[in-house]
């Protein structure tokens, strides 16, 4: 009798991916916290404040839609966390060098071959018996 070897695609997600979109997700909402109070607060909106709140919701969309395994959402986080690269060039280069290791670390694990193979849908090594 002839085996399929079709491998079906992992349905279980890496907890690594798992980890970074709950990340995101709690960076997101503390920063739309903290910016939607201080805009509330003062009465009156400002636009570089609406930008903020903004900015700081990509970050929940892409943990969430990273949890559906969306690929475009680890694209967004990695946008979203190079933008704040940029950003802390501007203030110390211990900001800056934080925010490089941190999109070195993430980038690492989203683009890794397990991850991005689960993110594409791709059929998982399923180890034979």
């Amino acid at each position: 009798m002839i085996e399929s070897h079709s491998p079906r695609p992992s349905a279980r997600r890496p907890w690594t991916v798992t980890a970074i979109a709950f990340l995101f997700i709690a960076a997101g909402l503390l920063g739309v916290t903290h910016h939607a109070t201080d805009m509330f607060s003062r009465g009156a909106f400002r636009l570089d404040e609406v930008w903020l709140v903004l900015i700081r919701s990509l970050a929940i969309v892409a943990g969430v839609f990273m949890l559906r395994r969306a690929d475009w959402a680890r694209w967004l986080a990695l946008a979203w966390l190079a933008y704040h690269v940029a950003l802390s060039a501007f203030h110390s280069f211990s900001d800056t060098l934080i925010h490089g290791l941190l999109l070195a670390g993430i980038a690492f694990v989203l683009l890794h071959s397990a991850s991005a193979a689960w993110f594409r849908g791709e059929a998982a090594e399923v180890p034979r018996q």
